[in-house]
């Protein structure tokens, strides 16, 4: 596959993974606190793309590193709001394990290409 089919895919996957988040934020509860968890998810889960698409439109090297590692971190954060919302038990465990997976790996892509840039 070549880099540019690559970026596209990924794109496409990091919007689709934002989606499913804003969505599974929708099924938590309306409480006080669920409430600031609710917005952080959506934020880093939403971020997690927009900074990838920026990555791509990077005007230099050392800008296209720091965008990917901005991506890392906030497929880091993201995944910690999954924990939180699971030991909470706000949502089954089955209603957020697609999710979850999914962070995981697009985690491990930034990672690796955050190292190999």
């Amino acid at each position: 596959m070549q880099n540019k089919d690559f970026a596209q895919k990924l794109e496409k996957r990091t919007k689709e993974f934002a989606v499913a988040i804003i969505r599974l934020s929708s099924r938590l509860p309306k409480t006080p606190e669920c409430r600031v968890i609710k917005n952080q998810i959506t934020k880093s889960g939403s971020s997690i793309g927009a900074n990838y698409r920026e990555a791509n439109r990077a005007r230099s090297k050392a800008d296209f590193r720091n965008k990917i590692k901005i991506c890392e971190s906030e497929a880091s954060e993201t995944q910690y709001w999954l924990e939180l919302i699971n030991d909470l038990e706000w949502l089954p465990k089955a209603n957020i394990e697609s999710e979850f997976i999914e962070c995981s790996e697009l985690l491990a892509l930034f990672t690796s290409i955050g190292k190999s840039c």
